[in-house]
């Protein structure tokens, strides 16, 4: 049987988990012929996120290790699936375009695709200084690997597992999603696509710290242009 894992990575996400959780059109990839796994990386929560999503019927394990690389790292140790895509927590991301993805990635005989958030972006989705930043990321990208990503930072994404087992993923932090990208589309050279999508308003308090981050994903992007 064919298989998929969600990997949706959650710190203090209890606003939201539960809901994104349920957005999932699982019935409609399991009638397709995919077995499911919905899992949940609880990344050090003190709200009850990990209660949350176990009783939304999602596997949850838990990385203490506080950061989006350490999360994600964790979740793709413990995927089943021959097929991997990522969400949020906070229903920013169209869940439901899912099986849509997945569609496309076998059909079009793709190993990666990423998404552009810009597309289709909800009013009030992403502050303005966040899209001053992820504009400068998004040149440094296109300068420094001379490859055409409209989202860098995107966090939504569907690929094939085999991947993971040759990509060099050093990021323990938020930077792990411009180095996965990176890994697999300008290293590895893989069949790959950047698709659009509606981005919507979160629910719950916002993580990222914008400065801090911003500059970390920059400092992130030319230490791997010279180290590879």
């Amino acid at each position: 049987m064919k298989s998929i894992s969600i990997i949706i990575p959650a710190l203090n996400e209890n606003e939201g988990i539960a809901r994104t959780i349920k957005a999932i059109p699982r019935t409609e990839l399991e009638t397709t012929g995919y077995q499911v796994q919905v899992l949940v990386v609880d990344n050090g929560s003190t709200d009850g996120t990990g209660t949350l999503a176990k009783a939304a019927g999602a596997d949850v394990i838990v990385e203490p290790r506080r950061g989006y690389g350490y999360a994600y790292k964790a979740g793709f140790a413990a995927a089943k699936g021959e097929i991997i895509t990522t969400a949020d927590a906070d229903l920013t991301y169209p869940v439901e375009d899912i099986p849509k993805l997945v569609t496309m990635l076998i059909a079009e005989d793709l190993d990666f695709i990423t998404t552009n958030r810009y597309a289709f972006m909800e009013k009030g989705s992403m502050s303005n200084l966040h899209k001053i930043g992820n504009a400068v990321l998004n040149l440094a990208v296109k300068l420094l690997f001379k490859i055409k990503i409209r989202d860098s930072q995107s966090g939504m994404w569907v690929f094939r597992k085999v991947l993971l087992d040759r990509v060099i993923l050093r990021s323990n932090t938020m930077a792990l999603s411009e180095e996965l990208k990176l890994e697999c589309c300008f290293y590895l050279k893989c069949k790959w696509k950047e698709v659009p999508i509606q981005y919507r308003k979160r629910i719950g308090a916002v993580k990222l710290r914008s400065w801090r981050d911003g500059l970390g994903n920059l400092y992130s992007l030319c230490r791997k242009r010279l180290r590879r």
